[in-house]
């Protein structure tokens, strides 16, 4: 597993084994997080497009993207209803949070422009590990098979967004800060403390 994940992800830490049994106990917090990850990543695409109009791939790119994230959210909505959970409160996202202040404040425009792709990607890339993890820790074999199709939705945007900061800038400048972004999350990882109601 681990291997595997710093083969196809790159990926530097994996995540705690713990944190699958914290979470099959925390589920409605779980699953209510996981919504609002998703509400987050259809509102994130939003803003890309509202700021990069003129890059025509990003636009046409993520455009289905924000659709498939936003039904992802009616998912998990539709599974907490199932299981007569209630949708919490959003809660602070400390990994986001943190990777967010590695982000370049100053710099060129396609410096950003490639952060803010690179970010993307890491946090899909570990949302997809974390999939992984539910989809193989599990008990409950209708979860199981629930965060599969997760796990395989966000390895696709892992990779289209890699695909979209190689579009727009040079593929070694992106090969050498995705390396930075890859070194500093697992930073963030070491340091967080494992809990089973957050996604991240």
């Amino acid at each position: 597993m681990q291997q595997a994940e710093k083969n196809i992800l790159g990926l530097q830490l994996p995540t705690d084994p713990r944190w699958v049994d914290l979470a099959a106990i925390s589920l409605e917090e779980i699953l209510t997080d996981h919504a609002y990850c998703e509400q987050k990543a259809a509102t994130s695409c939003i803003s890309l497009i509202q700021r990069y109009p003129g890059k025509d791939r990003l636009v046409r790119e993520l455009s289905p993207i924000v659709t498939e994230e936003w039904g992802h959210f009616r998912l998990v909505l539709a599974e907490l209803d199932k299981r007569k959970l209630r949708l919490g409160k959003q809660r602070k996202d400390e990994y986001v949070n943190q990777l967010m202040e590695f982000q370049k404040k100053g710099g060129s425009e396609e410096e950003r422009l490639l952060d803010r792709l690179l970010i993307f990607a890491l946090i899909e890339a570990r949302s997809c590990e974390r999939f992984k993890r539910l989809s193989e820790g599990l008990e409950d074999e209708y979860l199981r098979n629930f965060y599969r199709r997760f796990m395989e939705s966000e390895a696709g945007h892992y990779h289209l967004f890699i695909e979209l900061a190689e579009a727009y800038t040079d593929k070694q400048e992106v090969r050498r800060r995705w390396k930075e972004w890859l070194d500093y999350e697992a930073g963030i990882m070491a340091r967080l403390e494992v809990r089973g109601d957050r996604m991240h």
